[in-house]
């Protein structure tokens, strides 16, 4: 069995998890394997995501994740077994019929809105990091985002943010920021953070 160091990144949507995992990705690559799962890889398809109570998908609720996929994952690689990672697919709302194989490492990255939200992973991370940044800041860069590179109108971007994202976000993701470890401010850009993190990381990797 591997013991690998499982580090959890969590924070609201745009808030800059991607920028966090990826520097962790590269910094933990000049030292040993590393393995990054992102969660929204773990959404179901678009017939099981459940409905809010204006009737439409609501993909900002943790059972709209197969979080015992996840869990199932995450404990493989743990004993040293690869998996095959889902790839979901935004437009189609669907998951893709290939996979990504994704092999045993030093450290496991698990990225996602839901990351502390989801009970059953929580005793798994060994470090738990959120990453603070204002609302509007972040609902700015989910409408670039999603308009850009997952072909969404703007009145479709604002709906969901209104309906679920913002009500969800309260509900679930804020309230989670109480199981952090380490909580990193300005949007995933806060270096003197960072090096906190890394100088942890480096300690339990000894």
């Amino acid at each position: 069995m591997m013991n690998p160091t499982i580090i959890g990144i969590a924070g609201g949507t745009a808030s800059g998890k991607t920028t966090i995992a990826k520097r962790l990705y590269d910094e933990a690559l000049k030292n040993g394997s590393v393995s990054l799962l992102k969660i929204d890889d773990y959404y179901y398809n678009k017939d099981k995501i459940p409905l809010s109570n204006n009737g439409k998908r609501n993909y900002d609720h943790p059972d709209s994740y197969d979080s015992s996929l996840i869990l199932e994952h995450l404990q493989n690689l743990k004993k040293g077994i690869a998996i095959n990672k889902p790839l979901y697919d935004f437009v189609t709302q669907s998951r893709k019929t290939t996979t990504e194989k994704i092999y045993p490492s030093n450290v496991i990255i698990v990225e996602g809105i839901m990351a502390f939200a989801i009970d059953k992973l929580l005793n798994l991370y060994d470090i738990k990091i959120f990453v603070d940044t204002p609302d509007d800041i972040r609902f700015i860069r989910r409408l670039q985002r999603d308009m850009t590179i997952r072909g969404r109108s703007l009145d479709s971007v604002v709906c969901q943010y209104l309906e679920s994202v913002r009500p969800m976000h309260h509900a679930f993701v804020e309230p989670s920021k109480k199981y952090a470890d380490i909580i990193i401010p300005e949007g995933g850009y806060n270096d003197v953070a960072f090096d906190i993190l890394m100088s942890k990381i480096e300690k339990l990797q000894k």
